[in-house]
């Protein structure tokens, strides 16, 4: 039986809108074996999160198929107020779809969405904002700058600037964060030839970006994800899901795909090292304050066009040739460059 109104009946719901969300899906399914140090980093992680960033930014924390005893660490953490909103799935549905429950929702202007195991560095968000700052079209920014990553979904980036001395190969500003990176994901060493030159681009106000951007921890324009698919992924991890879910979406809504040129966060992987301790101890707190006024996307029809035209130039090895010899690769690198030998 009900008696009287329901007190919220017809009351508009009050939204107080941050200008930045950041997102962290959770797996950790038992704490041993693979699994035995993943809490330990998520700490870490989310911890130089906040020590890094302003006060106006929103962290979620999804839950995907956590066990019990990180799901009670977990909301220990969110009653202490460490982020806004934990959502907690009782069986694991992948990292995008947890997402997803998440970011469907998001009101912010920019959308951060992080693995749970990256380290966040002092001016993170600053370089990251200065980026879409200073260029208009870009779409995604990540912290870290990636070897290799100048081809992937950058089609838009090439065609604009095909011409421009603003898009050259320029020197690598923090290879040893490169190595790092190489190393947190199994690799024992990197290469000289993945660490000594990146392609780069320039701003009218000379501020450099590095082109492509990877998607363990990015930052994007809330306008992307109106792009995204209709319905979930059917993969838990990989598959197509990263790249229909949040790499395409940036391209389909007419953004770049950007780094910032210099190393702002580090990727730990699943085994705690004593330097990660040593690097969140010499972090500091800062909670700069951000006036927000970006440009929206457009385009995005013409972005896909000529990323599509792109891709059939570089089919041909001597036009890939002529291109990274136009943007200033040295001829003794061709060979590290081209398709099907990076």
């Amino acid at each position: 039986m009900r008696i009287e109104a329901n007190p919220t009946r017809d009351k508009k719901i009050p939204i107080e809108v941050g200008y930045h969300r950041v997102i962290i899906p959770l797996y950790v399914p038992k704490e041993k074996d693979y699994y035995k140090d993943a809490f330990r980093i998520f700490k870490l992680c989310l911890e130089s999160l906040i020590k890094t960033t302003s006060n106006n930014i929103k962290i979620s924390v999804i839950s995907n198929g956590c066990c019990n005893s990180v799901n009670q660490k977990l909301f220990n953490l969110y009653e202490e107020g460490l982020f806004e909103e934990l959502i907690i799935e009782k069986e694991g549905i992948g990292k995008i779809n947890s997402v997803l429950k998440a970011l469907r929702t998001c009101n912010e202007r920019l959308i951060t969405i992080t693995d749970a195991d990256v380290l966040f560095l002092n001016e993170w968000e600053k370089e990251v904002v200065s980026v879409f700052e200073h260029f208009p079209k870009a779409g995604a920014v990540c912290p870290v700058p990636i070897y290799r990553k100048h081809k992937e979904l950058t089609g838009n980036i090439w065609m604009d600037h095909l011409f421009s001395n603003k898009m050259k190969f320029s020197k690598v500003l923090n290879p040893e964060a490169m190595t790092l990176f190489a190393k947190s994901i199994g690799w024992p060493w990197l290469d000289e030839k993945y660490k000594d030159v990146i392609l780069t681009l320039d701003s009218k106000k000379q501020k450099k970006a590095v082109v492509g951007c990877s998607h363990f921890v990015t930052t994007y324009k809330k306008e992307v994800f109106d792009k995204l698919p209709k319905g979930n992924t059917e993969f838990k991890i990989s598959g197509d899901s990263e790249y229909r879910y949040t790499d395409l979406p940036v391209l389909k809504a007419g953004g770049y795909r950007l780094s910032t040129y210099d190393n702002y966060a580090y990727h730990m992987g699943n085994i705690y090292e004593e330097w990660m301790g040593e690097v969140f101890d010499e972090i500091k707190n800062e909670h700069n304050t951000y006036e927000l006024d970006l440009q929206s996307l457009k385009n995005g029809k013409y972005a896909v066009i000529k990323h599509r035209f792109f891709t059939k130039l570089l089919k041909s090895s001597l036009i890939h040739l002529m291109l990274l010899k136009l943007k200033g690769l040295p001829k003794s690198k061709f060979k590290n460059f081209i398709s099907g030998q990076n």
